[in-house]
């Protein structure tokens, strides 16, 4: 059995479809071309905006012309992330699905259920024509992991509807009303390099096995951070040990993942190796001490490397890095006071990189609090200037503030009720939505958001239960028949 035979079949086959087309953020010309192909095939009038946005088109079925205008969003991009054992090119390999009992996964990768079971439910609806609905957009955002840049781009004016109906939520049964701000930033240590002893060898220490997972959506977790344990052993080992050298530092890969694997490579003289070696075993140990029950499988690598690095990073630098990255906020800051269980303020620690005498930090901050955001924001700049490092921040964007008690929250909620026989439950989420971006430039939108249920998204172990997806199917076209009229 494969995921083509499983109901709704329109929905699973327009996901399978996507899963066949590679669409890592930022590229994503194929999904693209895929998009345009696919409206001309089914009669949707389609056409592709200046920064990439997918906007479909669909008149109201004959009758339902009085009904307010609804736009379907969803994002066409998904984070590229694989196991170390897995052999994948997202640039050009199609995502492998399995079905694990309730749950279709993929094999050794993201499985891309971020967004694209959006995706395949606004395109699902648009195919089907025996709906019942009023005015009808269907608006596919480019990049919206790496920096929501089709939504930033969007230009007012161009969506005629009232409503949006976000599809990106990942719990069903929750109605999203409102989603926390953002910022990135960047910490920059410049560096020189120094010539490798002779007689030195080199070790490739390497921590892996974590969990990760969305920055936003799992951060409460508390899950272990491998850049964060990966400098740990670095600067017990470089503060017990002067020989010992950095020769370069690895870990995370996208600042909306919390980083699963991390590596650094030493170089020192030989015989300290098996001193060493204990003092790396014994933080390691700590760590994975502290982190068992939610990280039970973390494990770590140290092994020799056949060809010695020719040159070593200052360890003045080193110093200060390490001490600034194990010193800046990591995680939770904050649990919201009015939402029970929904995070306020967090910051994730994303990327580390040595590479060109630049050793950087990326990461990515949240709250529903705009000032929140940026006081933690600075925080970890002042961590890091005070380390010498340069520190800059980007992409920042708003919160989405919630509207309740609205004619639209009502029909969702009675529609809820009648189709399942239990109460939609009004939610806001610690993730990112582009409804906070567009919102801003179209004022007027009722915004809401729902999904099926969607775990451990930008993890390989992500995965989407199965009868959620039917639900929120059912869900999703009930509601458009049921529109508020204008």
């Amino acid at each position: 059995m494969t995921i083509r035979d499983l109901e709704p079949k329109a929905v699973w086959e327009n996901f399978y479809g996507l899963t066949r087309i590679p669409r890592p953020s930022k590229h994503e010309e194929k999904v693209q071309e895929y998009l345009l192909e696919w409206g001309k095939k089914h009669g949707v009038d389609v056409k592709r905006d200046d920064t990439g946005n997918i906007i479909f088109t669909a008149p109201a079925t004959p009758g339902y012309e009085n009904l307010k205008g609804v736009i379907m969003q969803a994002h066409m991009d998904m984070v590229p992330q694989k196991t170390a054992e897995t052999k994948h090119d997202f640039l050009t390999d199609p995502i492998e699905t399995e079905i694990k009992g309730e749950w279709v996964a993929a094999k050794g990768t993201t499985l891309g259920a971020d967004n694209g079971i959006g995706v395949a439910l606004a395109l699902s609806v648009l195919q089907d024509k025996t709906l019942k609905h009023g005015p009808l957009e269907a608006l596919i955002t480019y990049d919206e992991e790496t920096g929501m840049t089709g939504a930033s781009s969007l230009k007012p004016g161009v969506l005629k509807g009232d409503i949006l109906l976000n599809l990106d939520s990942e719990e069903e049964g929750e109605l999203c009303t409102g989603c926390a701000g953002g910022i990135d930033g960047t910490a920059d240590f410049s560096y020189r390099t120094y010539k490798t002893p002779e007689g030195y060898v080199s070790y490739m220490i390497t921590i892996k096995g974590l969990k990760g997972g969305h920055s936003g959506m799992d951060i409460s977790l508390f899950r272990g951070n491998a850049n964060k344990a990966i400098c740990r052993i670095l600067k017990a080992v470089t503060g017990k040990f002067a020989e010992v050298k950095v020769a370069g530092i690895s870990g995370g890969s996208l600042r909306n993942a919390i980083p699963f694997e991390a590596q650094a490579v030493i170089v020192l003289p030989s015989e300290l190796m098996g001193k060493v070696k204990e003092v790396v075993e014994c933080t390691f140990e700590e760590c994975r001490f502290e982190f068992q029950y939610s990280d039970p499988d973390m494990v770590m690598y140290v092994e020799s490397m056949d060809k010695v690095p020719a040159r070593y990073i200052s360890p003045k630098v080193i110093d200060r890095a390490l001490k600034a990255i194990i010193a800046c906020p990591h995680g939770v800051r904050r649990m919201s006071d009015t939402i029970p269980g929904l995070t306020e303020t967090s910051t994730n620690m994303a990327i580390i990189r040595t590479a060109k005498g630049h050793l950087t930090v990326h990461s990515l901050t949240r709250s529903s609090i705009d000032s929140a955001k940026m006081y933690l924001a600075d925080s970890i700049r002042y961590v890091f200037e005070l380390a010498g490092a340069k520190y800059s921040t980007s992409g920042a964007y708003s919160g989405w503030t919630p509207k309740l008690g609205t004619p639209m929250i009502k029909v969702l909620e009675d529609t809820y009720k009648n189709l399942f026989g239990k109460e939609l439950k009004i939610t806001a989420t610690h993730g990112g939505l582009e409804c906070a971006i567009m919102g801003a430039k179209y004022p007027n939108w009722e915004m809401v958001s729902i999904g099926p249920t969607i775990v451990h998204p930008h993890s390989p172990d992500e995965r989407v239960k199965i009868d959620t997806v039917a639900q929120t199917w059912k869900f999703l076209t009930t509601v458009l028949e049921n529109i508020p009229a204008k």
